[in-house]
């Protein structure tokens, strides 16, 4: 099976999550969309449990839930594209940040010596998340070998993928009327604390 054969099938997504703008980023790439399928909204957990019991012909769905299926129930990655990630950033208010830039600091750098730490001993991460996160040891081992530990310093492919999944929330009616996405992500995304704290 590849994209284009999801036409008229049953997809489970969890609405206004990465996993269902990715869905709808991938149909668009193989000049599908949502009208194409049939969306089916489900919290990830219950799409897990649909795609096993054969209620859904595919499941967006993210990890660790979607390394257990791989290996336990013996789902296939259907697609996998890193450009559609909208990847995760650390939030603060804007007060908080002018009060207590030394917190900000103190946190940026506690994630940096983890970051650090986990590329220099994936094993023993694997044994840390596998135990932390009650996972057997070979799902935990599969969801990490799909991790990127290299980004440490948000840049403008951060912001360009972010705007993009705002465009689609917007299409979507996610986010209030009248907002203007790309305007509010590069206003609100300041990589200075990462520059300054992770070049020291």
């Amino acid at each position: 099976m590849n994209l284009r054969d999801l036409k008229g099938k049953k997809i489970a997504a969890t609405k206004g999550t990465d996993p269902f703008l990715f869905t709808l980023q991938a149909l668009d790439s193989v000049g599908l969309n949502k009208r194409d399928v049939e969306l089916v909204h489900l919290q990830h957990p219950d799409g897990k449990t649909a795609l096993e019991r054969k209620q859904v012909d595919a499941w967006a769905g993210l990890d660790p839930l979607m390394a257990s299926a791989q290996v336990q129930s013996g789902a296939t990655l259907l697609y996998r594209n890193v450009g559609f990630n909208s990847y995760s950033v650390l939030s603060v208010k804007e007060n908080f940040a002018k009060t207590s830039p030394e917190a900000i600091e103190a946190v940026i750098k506690a994630y940096e010596q983890a970051r650090q730490w986990a590329k220099a001993n994936p094993d023993k991460l694997a044994e840390l998340l596998a135990r932390e996160s009650k996972l057997p040891l070979n799902v935990a081992k599969l969801q990490l070998s799909r991790t990127n530990l290299d980004q440490n310093i948000p840049t403008a492919k951060h912001i360009a993928a972010l705007q993009k999944a705002g465009a689609i929330l917007t299409e979507e009616n996610l986010v209030r009327k009248g907002t203007h996405v790309n305007q509010v992500v590069t206003q609100l995304f300041d990589g200075k604390y990462a520059q300054k704290v992770v070049k020291q």
